[in-house]
């Protein structure tokens, strides 16, 4: 069992990897270090990365549907890139991460600093409908209902876009999938029903759209197996806290691999931002 002594973020990943080699799964709660401050802040003379809006077609809702991707610093053609799809809350869409949290800001400066692998990070509209726009009462039963139905439209026709326009690893181990709150919940949804399309998979504030822990992972083994990344965090004064309790409770008790860390702040982008830091950093690291 890991003890309760700092850790920086390296010698974290690198207990991930003594676990897989020496079969200790358990992990406790341990006191990783926030972002650094200015870790949010333009800086100037760094290389920047590009975002744009790209429509696919959606044949889960048979229509053309938005997202958001941004390509890093750099960005060649000639290079192939892991992915990470990074999912909005339920009250957002396609722009919630842009417009709150400057991702390409937190993603340009930790490129600027050689924390990051290159990847590509796609931003799309968890809410599939033909009427996908962020309006309205969120919480009506159509609206909650196509955010479940978002599985497929990702399974079956974003990520087959992503692959086919852009110059992407087609493997589970270079695919990434993470979100804030009802995105939270979506990635641990999703990402741990299909283990053979992620192998990297984060849950910042999960929402109580997250699946009960036995129907979540009813297969602890499998995750033993396959995840090279599971990540559960949220802030300690939020109120959905003990959704994620419970379910680093479950990981825990099955000896399933995993960095839960609760965090100072409350349900907002403060802390998803500072999730979106940490989390990133892990990523698509050998």
């Amino acid at each position: 069992m890991m003890n309760k002594d700092k850790v920086n973020l390296t010698s974290i990943f690198t207990f991930i990897i003594l676990l897989f080699l020496f079969g200790d799964y358990a992990y406790s709660q341990q006191s990783i270090e926030q972002a650094p401050e200015g870790f949010d802040v333009e800086t100037a003379n760094i290389g920047r990365g590009v975002i744009e809006t790209v429509e696919y077609e959606s044949e889960t809702v048979g229509t053309k549907r938005k997202a958001n991707i941004y390509t890093p610093p750099g960005y060649s053609e000639n290079q192939q890139y892991p992915v990470l799809y990074l999912l909005h809350g339920i009250g957002g869409d396609e722009e919630e991460w842009l417009n709150n949290a400057k991702p390409q800001i937190i993603l340009d400066n930790l490129y600027a600093e050689g924390e990051l692998e290159p990847m590509i990070v796609v931003m799309p509209n968890g809410r599939a409908m033909e009427d996908d726009r962020a309006i309205g009462n969120p919480f009506e039963q159509e609206k909650i209902e196509a955010f479940a139905r978002f599985e497929q439209d990702l399974l079956t026709d974003l990520i087959p876009f992503v692959e086919e326009t852009y110059p992407v690893i087609q493997d589970r181990e270079y695919r990434a999938l993470a979100g804030l709150s009802m995105g939270g919940g979506q990635s641990l949804n999703f990402g741990l029903g299909n283990l053979d399309m992620f192998a990297w998979v984060g849950g910042f504030s999960s929402a109580p759209n997250t699946k009960e822990p036995e129907e979540l992972l009813p297969n602890p083994d499998a995750a033993k197996e396959k995840l090279n990344l599971l990540w559960i965090s949220c802030g300690v004064d939020d109120n959905l806290l003990h959704v994620s309790r419970r379910t680093h409770e479950y990981l825990e008790e099955h000896q399933v691999p995993h960095i839960y860390y609760e965090e100072p702040g409350d349900h907002d982008f403060d802390v998803w931002k500072n999730d979106l830091y940490l989390f990133s950093k892990l990523l698509f690291k050998s």
